[in-house]
């Protein structure tokens, strides 16, 4: 490969439900791209900055907050307007490949999809934030909400969390709220399949992985 090819930015975004694995594989797509030289950066929505991090705990965790969905979305939005200007357009701008965990696809499975705010607030709004930045990448990693749901709070278990203390306000709404997501992210990428791929979330670790760099690879 060329030094040039080596500098491409590529913004990917990983996406799904609750407990769907995303964060595991992007740090295995960070350490396969790392390899080859690439120069990677992972983030996280809600987050990504000091202040989104903060929103994060606001947004996530059960504390007693009953966010209305426009409440919801206003507050990712602003963690993401910080993370756009901070992380997000520099590192692209540097030549580096950005993965990020969870992004604006999520906002409009959870608050749209799912809550049911109308997809042109959702848009509208995103677009000052965005403006035209899209992620060049999209993996979104399906599987039934039941088993998501039943890693996810195995996950939490483990890691000791639990009520305030834990990110696990989405895990608690209903189960019909989770198939609407569900249906929202196969509904994105049915409308966008240039840029969204789905993966099977079901199946191993490892064969998760390969499909995902299997992809990339033919992006890069």
């Amino acid at each position: 490969m060329t030094i040039e090819h080596k500098k491409q930015s590529l913004f990917i975004t990983l996406e799904g439900g609750e407990g769907a694995g995303k964060t595991t594989q992007i740090n295995r797509l960070a350490e396969a791209l790392t390899r080859e030289d690439y120069k990677v950066i992972t983030t996280r929505e809600p987050g990504g900055t000091p202040e989104g991090e903060k929103i994060r705990s606001l947004f996530v965790r059960d504390g007693g907050a009953q966010w209305s969905p426009l409440a919801e979305v206003l507050l990712v939005l602003a963690a993401r307007a910080m993370h756009v200007e901070r992380v997000v357009r520099p590192a692209l701008e540097a030549g580096k490949i950005v993965l990020c965990d969870r992004f604006s696809d999520s906002t409009l499975a959870y608050q749209g999809y799912g809550r049911g705010l109308d997809a042109q607030t959702i848009g509208r709004l995103s677009q000052d934030v965005l403006g035209d930045l899209r992620p060049d990448l999209t993996f979104i990693l399906d599987l039934p909400p039941e088993l998501g749901l039943s890693r996810s709070t195995k996950r939490l278990a483990r890691e000791g969390l639990s009520g305030f203390e834990g990110e696990d306000r989405f895990e608690k709404l209903e189960m019909d709220f989770h198939h609407k997501v569900r249906e929202g992210f196969l509904m994105i990428a049915k409308n966008e399949p240039e840029r969204c791929l789905v993966i099977d979330a079901t199946v191993s670790v490892d064969a998760m992985a390969g499909a995902i760099w299997d992809a990339v690879r033919k992006t890069l």
